[in-house]
């Protein structure tokens, strides 16, 4: 008992930097394993956000991008100014909005209905052949799944086309029509995301208290009726806080596919603001116009991420901050 104290009463006393050597001593292992994603995320997402200054001044490759005397080529808000006058803007603008849109309510509710499907399989080894054949597109390339669209797509050795006219129907150029544009892109991310994305509820589904279950059968409750009374509320926080993410990367939509999938025929529909940002940028060398376009996109990403957690907060008591 006296040891006891004698250890409370030495404890007491550390200073402030005998505890925090103490702690170092003690979770060493824990401090080292989150080091790495601390040094990534401090590296290559919050340092590069200092050169955000280049969205207000008029840089040119080879100037500072870190000024420390001053900013004499301060130019305000020019370039956001020059980005809603240009004839395109609303275009690219109006393309991001109705293709997240499309793509978020297509993509977001597939991987719910196929972790529920999932939950339904009995048979061990069938679930397991069936998740892991989900699961693989999401290891595939973006240009080797754009690769695959030209192959099945292509109006002249695709296998849509092949098999068209084989039944003698005229072929389809789908790649350079505009309006199997967005079909092609979201029906793909389908395919492609929709397997991986549904190991998360389908891991929430898991944690259902199995006695729920068990009740219901009793009371007569069906497998189907299950569903609606008991899973779907059980994983309801999580599939709100996975739609408030998704609100919030709304604007972000993924421009490596859109560049690799489009062409001039179909800009009036595939141009969003990530490729247009990449055309000025990087192909016609205005840097400050090209992060003055991004740093508009990416507070409309915050704004919406924002409006969405407070209303969920408001409507379900669920948020993520």
């Amino acid at each position: 008992m006296k040891m006891k104290k004698t250890k409370e009463r030495s404890k007491a006393q550390l200073t402030p930097l005998g505890r925090l050597a103490r702690n170092l001593k003690r979770d060493w292992q824990l401090l080292v394993l989150i080091a790495f994603p601390v040094a990534y995320f401090i590296i290559f997402k919050y340092v590069p956000m200092a050169g955000l200054n280049i969205a207000f001044r008029n840089y040119k490759v080879g100037g500072q991008l870190f000024p420390v005397r001053g900013l004499n080529d301060w130019q305000g808000f020019r370039w956001f100014k020059e980005f809603f006058e240009s004839p395109f803007s609303w275009r690219v603008i109006r393309n991001t909005l109705i293709l997240s849109a499309e793509q978020l309510l297509v993509t977001f509710p597939a991987p719910i209905i196929l972790a529920l499907l999932f939950n339904e399989i009995r048979h061990v080894r069938v679930k397991g052949f069936v998740q892991t054949v989900s699961y693989l597109p999401h290891f595939i390339s973006v240009a080797v799944v754009v690769g695959i669209i030209y192959n099945i797509f292509s109006v002249n050795a695709g296998l849509v086309n092949e098999i068209r006219a084989r039944m003698g129907y005229e072929a389809i150029d789908f790649l350079q029509k505009a309006q199997y544009f967005r079909p092609l892109y979201v029906g793909s991310s389908l395919w492609q995301t929709a397997g991986f994305s549904s190991i998360i509820y389908a891991a929430a589904i898991a944690g259902v208290d199995q006695s729920l279950y068990e009740a219901a059968y009793i009371d007569g409750s069906t497998r189907f009726k299950n569903v609606f009374y008991i899973t779907l509320p059980s994983i309801a926080p999580t599939i709100i806080t996975m739609l408030i993410l998704a609100i919030g990367r709304l604007m972000a939509v993924g421009y490596e596919k859109v560049l690799l999938m489009y062409t001039p025929a179909t800009y009036e529909v595939a141009d969003i603001i990530s490729t247009w940002v990449y055309r000025t940028g990087i192909t016609n060398g205005k840097f400050s116009l090209a992060a003055a376009v991004d740093l508009f996109n990416s507070m409309i990403n915050i704004t919406l991420l924002v409006m969405a957690n407070q209303l969920s907060k408001k409507l379900t008591d669920t948020s993520i901050f």
